[in-house]
């Protein structure tokens, strides 16, 4: 199976924005976990990734940096978010690509999200989840798992601060019935409902365009307040992530091209709202 290309971005985060801090001040980790009383191994961990990072202890590294006001209340809170949403390393069934883009959505700012075939997982209905693994041909007992895990993802829309979350969709992603039109109707009345709130914008590029640049797969590309964007790519057996500059500004100009072939967002919410009445008649 091929293996995923994460060249950095395992190590991004609140451990990798705790490593720059550190870098900065060319303070050499031995010496803060002397300063601290920790082994070095535990701050080599937490800034990697491998180990997780409890809100007392970035505290007490921010104290060493010298971090007040706003940025230590934005580093607190990242730590506190990490906290609530280890959650996802307790499920079973989840590739390591999976986890990885699920710590990346719940440490960005801002998200745009491509689909030509289906509902994004941020904005899916268990029941249109399920059909979804049941379509894929996914064993049941992983894809319970997997659906947790996606319903799971969504908590990052409902934070006090959520990311703004821009979905760009393919018509024909209301179109085709994922489990029956009845699945499909409550589906699209949740997603109007999520289009309503002030951090979500749902753009729909209409049938009538015909061929155009997004029919060839869909993606994600995530911002971070400090680090840089990446970019990620699903496939049936591996996740690629991408965050080289010119990578980045490929996926960000394609965005962009889709959003101007889209309808409105009060234009989109209107189809969605007529096909969800079309799949709840037939």
């Amino acid at each position: 199976m091929p293996v995923a290309n994460q060249p950095t971005v395992v190590g991004r985060g609140l451990g990798g924005e705790l490593r720059e801090l550190r870098q900065a001040r060319k303070l050499a980790q031995r010496r803060v976990a002397m300063r601290l009383g920790w082994q070095p191994s535990k701050l080599s961990r937490m800034e990697t990734g491998i180990q997780g990072i409890r809100v007392e202890d970035v505290a007490s590294l921010l104290v060493v940096y010298g971090v007040t006001g706003d940025e230590r209340k934005r580093l607190l809170g990242m730590a506190e978010r990490s906290a609530e949403s280890g959650w996802w390393e307790q499920i079973g069934g989840l590739s390591e690509e999976s986890r990885t883009l699920i710590r990346l959505e719940a440490e960005a700012s801002g998200i745009v999200n491509w689909e030509p075939l289906l509902i994004p997982g941020l904005l899916q209905t268990p029941d249109y989840a399920k059909a979804v693994m049941r379509g894929g041909g996914v064993p049941e007992d992983e894809a319970q798992a997997r659906v947790a895990a996606r319903l799971g993802r969504q908590a990052v829309l409902s934070r006090a601060e959520p990311p703004r979350l821009h979905a760009l969709l393919d018509e024909a992603v209301l179109r085709r019935v994922v489990g029956d039109r009845q699945v499909m109707a409550r589906q699209l009345r949740h997603l109007a409902e999520a289009a309503d709130r002030p951090h979500v914008a749902l753009r729909v590029v209409p049938l009538a365009v015909g061929a155009h640049t997004g029919l060839d797969g869909s993606f994600a590309l995530l911002d971070f307040p400090r680090n840089r964007s990446v970019v990620y790519l699903d496939h049936k057996l591996s996740g690629l992530f991408l965050e080289e500059a010119p990578q980045v500004s490929y996926f960000r100009g394609e965005a962009d091209r889709l959003a101007r072939m889209a309808l409105s967002p009060a234009e989109s919410a209107r189809l969605v709202a007529r096909v969800a009445t079309e799949h709840e008649r037939e």
